[in-house]
């Protein structure tokens, strides 16, 4: 039976209880919940000592707080129990409730598992409801259950040994000690989601700051970058409006940043670009074109595209790194002026006039060639480099009747049919070597810079002058008849003949021309060759004339 003391007891046991679950719940890390836990069963409970043992990720329990007994509290924390073991322990002895209470006389099985424990020494019980000192008593903490009374997963367990009044828990002792579990476990777990979301805050908080170092870093290198950088739409009605411009490329395209922002690469862009433009891909796209400044002029740049993509919405910006390249396109058109051009006349030369009227011719295919032979007795001079087939001169797209080649003809018969086509004048000067030899080749240069500039004065735009070599040049001039070309030759020879000064003197030379046309199904040299056999034609059947130069 109860003594009239103990409900006061009780009474003051419970306020301790009680003050021990709020300083629980109220406390600031994990391991302060999980000391308070130890503590109370100690001081509240009235054991005299007790441990915590938390279930760790991998499942085994380890001693994360004890409390009543330094000694032993040095011998046990941070060692850690099979959870093997601790399955065995919670699944023997009586249950008391959700209590298990393993009574000295089947412990003994248990001392040589690997559960960290400790033992007390102390005289066997004379009575059978005192506290042995091999007994064991274990508080599980489950997690909270769903709905209907149910209990979730093994939290942990709270170790007690021997309570303080030297006999077992009766059943307000066991009730008391259970909801004392219960409530450990919830501290225990509100502190775990506390302490994980201040991990992830802290982690959080991390990133935020990595990130605007990485923001803060890349507007730096945006900003100062010392070639041109730009921020594009990508995708949507408005691809490619440009968002954001560095000082360099407002400064290379003499536009201010303001004035940028109503603008997309393709509004800026020389029109003979905007397809290369097109088909410059956004991931890891690059194009060399030009782009206008303010002033009207163009620049030559390459363009280089990445994609910014964000993590949450996919790609969205296009970021564009421009640089300058005028300079060297200027070199490489300079090159390659220089490789199709004469050096003394800036006329083209001759392969760049070959490659001009290869252009517009096509290679007969094999049907013609078959009709060439037959009528011959021989291959015809015409074929490919493969014999007879469907062959293409350089720069021809396709014969006719393919694709979009227009199909040269030229004029038949020595009379004018009316028939359009492509001319071809072959100009050798007469009495150039005698000036050469008089007065020196300073003198025949000046002589051959003065004939071709007349003959590109005397042309319409679109024909070619070319300067053959030596004293040779080629005129090219489509859409002409029989007529028209022979008064072309009859206004280049007048203006060649006029007399030109060179060195205080004034000198005169004469001009031959012979006027041939080109077919499709002949290759350059025949087309040259046959205005040059003209040409002679032409010189032998002049009067000959004895003119003395100079």
């Amino acid at each position: 039976m109860e003594t009239e003391s103990e409900p006061y007891v009780r009474l003051a046991s419970l306020r301790q209880l009680h003050q021990v679950m709020a300083d629980m719940n109220t406390a600031r890390s994990l391991a302060d919940t999980l000391q308070c836990v130890a503590d109370g069963a100690v001081n509240a409970l009235g054991y005299e000592m007790a441990a915590v043992n938390l279930v760790r990720p991998d499942g085994d329990l380890v001693v994360a707080a004890f409390s009543g007994n330094s000694a032993a509290e040095a011998l046990i924390t941070g060692r850690v129990g099979s959870r093997d073991a601790w399955e065995r322990r919670l699944g023997m002895g009586e249950c008391w409730g959700d209590l298990v209470f393993i009574p000295h006389t089947e412990g003994w099985v248990l001392d040589d598992d690997d559960v960290p424990q400790w033992f007390t020494d102390g005289p066997a019980p004379r009575f059978e409801d005192e506290w042995h000192p091999s007994d064991r008593l274990f508080a599980p903490m489950y997690t909270p259950g769903a709905p209907g009374g149910s209990r979730g997963e093994l939290l942990g367990v709270i170790s007690v040994d021997r309570p303080r009044n030297g006999r077992l828990p009766g059943a307000w002792g066991r009730e008391a000690l259970q909801m004392y579990a219960f409530q450990a476990a919830i501290a225990i777990s509100n502190a775990r989601l506390r302490s994980n979301m201040q991990r992830a805050l802290v982690r959080l908080e991390r990133e935020q700051q990595a990130l605007r170092a990485s923001e803060e870093s890349f507007r730096q290198a945006f900003e100062y970058a010392p070639s041109g950088m730009a921020i594009a739409e990508l995708g949507g009605e408005q691809h490619g409006r440009i968002l954001r411009t560095n000082d360099a490329l407002c400064r290379l395209l003499g536009r201010p940043a303001s004035a940028m922002r109503r603008y997309a690469f393709s509004d800026l862009v020389h029109p003979e670009d905007i397809g290369t433009l097109l088909r410059t891909s956004a991931e890891g796209g690059r194009a060399e074109l030009r782009l206008g400044r303010r002033d009207g002029s163009y620049v030559w740049v390459s363009l280089r595209n990445s994609v910014v993509a964000d993590a949450a919405d996919g790609p969205r910006f296009l970021l564009t790194h421009v640089e300058d390249i005028e300079e060297r396109k200027r070199r490489e058109l300079q090159l390659a002026h220089r490789a199709s051009h004469d050096s003394l006349t800036g006329l083209p030369n001759s392969a760049e006039l070959r490659s001009r009227l290869a252009a517009r011719l096509c290679r007969r295919p094999a049907h013609a060639l078959e009709s060439l032979d037959a009528a011959y007795g021989h291959p015809s001079a015409f074929d490919g480099p493969t014999g007879h087939g469907f062959d293409f001169a350089p720069g021809a797209e396709t014969y006719d009747g393919y694709d979009h080649h227009v199909h040269t003809v030229a004029p038949e018969g020595e009379q004018d049919d009316g028939a359009k086509g492509l001319a071809v004048l072959f100009c050798d000067l007469d009495g150039f070597k005698s000036i050469n030899d008089r007065f020196g080749h300073n003198a025949g240069d000046a002589v051959l810079i003065e004939v071709a500039r007349r003959l590109s004065q005397g042309v319409r735009d679109g024909d070619t002058v070319a300067r053959l070599g030596g004293d040779e040049f080629v005129i090219l001039a489509d859409g002409l008849g029989r007529a028209d070309a022979q008064d072309l030759a009859v206004r280049l020879r007048n203006e060649i003949i006029q007399p030109i000064r060179t060195e205080g003197r004034a000198v005169r030379v004469g001009a031959s021309f012979g006027i041939g046309w080109a077919h499709c199904g002949m290759t350059a040299d025949e087309v040259l060759k046959s205005a040059d056999e003209r040409m002679y034609v032409e010189k032998r059947s002049r009067p000959k004339q004895h003119r003395r130069a100079g």
